[in-house]
């Protein structure tokens, strides 16, 4: 009974990645991705996020992604722990309009989101984001770089790893190759282009620095508190030494007359 169990689960899952991805679910699980050798400023225990690079990485999630894809869970204010000043914020939050209300009237209304409010979605719900796109619906960003196995590198890889198929693999219409991808095929496009969007800064806008940019900007998102955590953990890891160097002392001292 056990074993016809697992077989019907297995099944499933095989059926469900065909569903998805439109390739058989045993052909991807077999086929292992190696995802792209790519550093980030914030890896490591004492890593932190490089803010330039988060705010290139959010205009390219501005003026790329938001297209398709929302993240419901962040704030505009949010956008200060990148550097933005109050009025920057509030200027961003300004460039959109959310629906509010009900007025004195029962009736809801369009007006200029302020800093409080979370990241305008690009579709008033998932029935509409799914007709927009031949039935798929574009994932929310908001975890992204939490929710998928290699986080920054696998965003990083996505964006950069389309290429053109090998030889015997044949590619249905609607869909791309991307080496980095589990499967390899899938049915978003090649979104980032060279000088899609114009760095404030001068940095050159070139397919990987875009994708580094808003891998970075994701992984933030994702986890907004992550230096604080990290240096929770120094100070913690320092305590425990310090701790373990005054207990041996105190050992010693209380053993010292004992032979």
């Amino acid at each position: 009974m056990r074993a016809m169990r697992t077989a019907f689960i297995a099944a499933g899952l095989a059926l469900g990645l065909t569903g998805v991805l439109g390739v058989p679910g045993s052909a991807r699980a077999a086929e292992a991705v190696h995802l792209p050798e790519v550093s980030f400023s914030h890896e490591g225990i004492f890593g932190t996020f490089d803010r330039g690079s988060a705010q290139r990485g959010f205009q390219v999630y501005k003026e790329v992604c938001a297209a398709c894809h929302s993240m419901r869970l962040v704030s505009y204010r949010n956008l200060a722990e990148l550097g933005f000043n109050e009025d920057e914020v509030k200027a961003i939050a300004a460039q959109y309009e959310v629906t509010a209300g009900p007025n004195d009237q029962g009736e809801m209304f369009q007006r200029p989101a302020v800093a409080a409010d979370r990241f305008k979605s690009p579709f008033p719900n998932d029935q509409a984001a799914r007709a927009s796109n031949n039935g798929a619906l574009p994932p929310d960003l908001s975890l992204m770089a939490k929710a998928r196995v290699g986080g920054e590198k696998y965003i990083y890889g996505l964006l950069t790893g389309y290429e053109e198929a090998p030889a015997e693999v044949t590619v249905p219409d609607g869909q791309y190759y991307n080496k980095y991808f589990p499967g390899h095929l899938l049915g978003m496009p090649p979104i980032l282009q060279p000088d899609g969007v114009t760095y404030a800064d001068g940095t050159p806008a070139t397919v990987e620095q875009m994708a580094h940019d808003v891998a970075t900007f994701l992984t933030w998102a994702a986890e907004p508190n992550l230096e604080a955590r990290k240096q929770m953990g120094i100070k913690v890891i320092l305590f425990l030494l310090v701790f373990t160097g005054m207990m041996y002392a105190v050992k010693r001292k209380v053993w010292a007359d004992v032979h």
